[in-house]
């Protein structure tokens, strides 16, 4: 049975002739095979050289995979296995291209050939001519885009920006956590210990809850407008934060008190300002101030007041070990700096029992 690919004597001199002319070949010729629409295969010869892809002598288009073939067994071009410079770049592409199609099925996005990047922009896979897998190159990513200052967890190694859910962390933690299970001489294998890193990693990501949490939500609209120009102070509301200096806990009590300028603010609000800043790594002396600040850009008021009082475990459980010693921080804005009396009066409205 004769092949669907059948090429005149006549054409197949005058391409001949054309590339003598315009292309170098080589002496010897090779010989392949390829498969006609009935299961049959044609034979074609010629000679080629560094620039055979380039012929249009006829509709036969190797593919990259016979080529690598040909290569392997000792035939094609002069250097590297018998693949031309040209053939080597464009089976780099192809593997290039097959990396990213795995990549892309590794974020759910099969068959689509495009792979989103943190900018919105995309780097697609083609499919060309001869069955060559083509890649566009993929832009440089950065974690300072427009549109993603706020985003609490980006990864910058991800083929797409998809910020983590707080559950997304908990096998990495997991994991560390066993590490340092087994770096303490322990088994996490035994009974007690089984189930300790995953324990140990959803307590921590409890405790630094406060960096998913933002003053809007918070807020969800409780300002109110309200013509009151009197002190407000809510005292003693429990606090629950971790040391970045040790990474054990200090708690205590929170007092806030503010002189409202024709706005008031939901009272559990300030508690939840309180949880917000509290439940991150701290130090008593920040957390003071970020709580003052945080209210004054929530009701704008003449003046903010905070005072904490906190017992450190970092002093308690290790270091100096002295079990009765608190820490006590104040932040004094607007009126409650300047004047004096102000000052006093919220001072003593805390001490009062």
């Amino acid at each position: 049975m004769s092949s669907k690919f059948e090429i005149s004597d006549d054409a197949d001199e005058l391409n001949q002739e054309i590339d003598d002319t315009n292309f170098p070949t080589r002496s010897n010729s090779i010989s392949f095979s390829v498969a006609n629409g009935n299961g049959s295969t044609g034979s074609l010869n010629n000679g080629y050289g560094p620039f055979a892809n380039r012929r249009r002598s006829s509709s036969i288009r190797r593919t990259e995979s016979e080529m690598t073939e040909e290569g392997e067994n000792g035939e094609g071009g002069p250097e590297n296995g018998g693949l031309s410079h040209h053939q080597q770049q464009q089976q780099q592409q192809q593997q290039d291209a097959a990396m990213t199609l795995d990549r892309n099925n590794e974020n759910g996005e099969n068959g689509s050939g495009t792979t989103n990047t943190a900018n919105g922009s995309s780097s697609s896979s083609v499919i060309a001519p001869g069955g060559l897998n083509r890649a566009r190159p993929t832009p440089i990513r950065t974690t300072s885009l427009s549109g993603h200052e706020k985003c609490t967890f980006h990864h910058d190694l991800e083929l797409d920006h998809k910020p983590s859910t707080r559950e997304d962390l908990l096998p990495l933690m997991s994991k560390s956590y066993r590490m340092l299970l087994s770096s303490l001489g322990e088994d996490p294998e035994r009974q007690g210990l089984l189930k300790t890193p995953e324990r140990a990693a959803k307590a921590m990501l409890f405790f630094t809850k406060g960096y998913d949490q933002s003053l809007e939500e918070a807020l969800n609209g409780a300002v109110f407008d309200e013509d009151h120009d009197e002190m407000v102070v809510v005292k003693d509301i429990e606090m629950f934060s971790m040391c970045e200096h040790h990474l054990v806990p200090f708690y205590g009590k929170v007092s806030i008190g503010y002189l409202p300028c024709k706005k008031i603010l939901g009272l559990s609000k300030l508690a939840r300002i309180v949880e917000i800043f509290s439940r991150r790594l701290q130090v008593q002396e920040r957390l003071t101030k970020q709580i003052a600040v945080a209210v004054t850009q929530a009701v704008q008021p003449a003046g903010v007041a905070v005072i904490i009082e906190g017992v450190h475990m970092c002093m308690v459980m290790r270091g100096v070990q002295k079990i009765n010693s608190k820490t006590v921080t104040s932040t004094m804005l607007g009126v409650f700096r300047d004047d004096p009396k102000t000052r006093e009066e919220f001072l003593t409205l805390c001490n009062n029992k």
